[in-house]
C-alpha cells in the first residue's frame, strides 16, 4: 500500500537515491538542484530535519508498498497558518494519479496535524500535469508569475473549512 511518512533521519539514503535516479526527469520540468545539492546531501538532510523540528516546514516521503521512495510532498515556509505546497513524483510512478492522491492526503495532514488554513502552490504553464493535479485538488488560480524565463501560475487553496473532499 502506498503511504506518506514524515521525513526522518533514516530516510537520507533512500531519498538521495530517489533524487539521483530522477534528476534528469525532474530537470526537464523544474530547475535542476545542481551538483552541490548532491555533494552536500547528508548535511542538507540534517538541516531540513532541524527546520522541520522548528516548525518551519513539513517534509514527507511517498513510499510504495515495498518502502521504496516514489515521491516527495512538502509544506514549505509555514507562516500565519499557511504554507507552500511542493511535490515530486518519480518518473516510474508518474501518470497514475499518485500526485493527486498525495496532495489530497497532505491537505488532510495540513489541517489535522499542522493547523494550517491555506496552501499556496506554483507551477509553470507548460507543466500540464501539475496544473491538473492542483485543479483536481481544489486549488484556485491566483496570478501569473515568471520562473526565470518561463511563464507560470500561482495557486491558493483555502483550508479554513477543512481539507477538500477527494475527487
Amino acid at each position: 500500500m502506498t503511504s506518506i511518512s514524515r521525513l526522518r533521519p533514516d530516510h537520507a539514503e533512500a531519498l538521495l537515491a530517489f533524487e539521483r535516479e530522477n534528476r534528469a526527469y525532474f530537470a526537464a520540468s523544474i530547475p535542476d538542484r545542481g551538483d552541490a545539492y548532491f555533494a552536500a546531501f547528508a548535511e542538507r538532510h540534517r538541516e531540513l530535519l532541524a527546520e522541520q523540528e522548528a516548525g518551519l516546514h513539513h517534509f514527507h516521503l511517498i513510499e510504495d508498498e515495498d518502502g521504496g521512495v516514489i515521491g516527495r510532498i512538502n509544506l514549505l515556509g509555514v507562516r500565519e497558518r499557511s504554507a507552500e505546497l511542493g511535490y515530486r513524483i518519480a518518473e516510474k510512478a508518474a501518470g497514475r494519479g499518485l500526485a493527486t492522491w498525495a496532495v489530497q492526503q497532505v491537505c488532510v495532514l495540513a489541517v489535522r496535524e499542522y493547523g494550517l488554513t491555506a496552501l499556496r502552490a506554483e507551477t509553470t504553464l507548460d507543466n500540464t500535469g501539475s496544473r491538473a493535479v492542483l485543479a483536481r485538488s481544489g486549488f484556485e488560480p491566483l496570478e501569473d508569475v515568471m520562473f526565470g524565463d518561463r511563464p507560470g501560475r500561482r495557486y491558493v487553496l483555502d483550508l479554513s473549512g477543512g481539507a477538500p473532499p477527494a475527487h
